[in-house]
């Protein structure tokens, strides 16, 4: 759970280092939520 964990927060401080402005940690978050939805075959569906 600690590698788990160690790899995320990795993952994040590069998503953070490279966008220099808030605009671009949204722009970042926005693209990672498209990648997610898609994954999980509910892109584009509301219920």
């Amino acid at each position: 759970m600690k590698n788990v964990f160690a790899l995320a927060l990795l993952a994040a401080g590069l998503a953070l280092t490279g966008c220099h402005t808030v605009n671009g940690v949204g722009k970042d978050v926005k693209s990672a939520g498209t990648v997610v939805s898609s994954a999980s075959g509910e892109s584009g569906k509301k219920k």
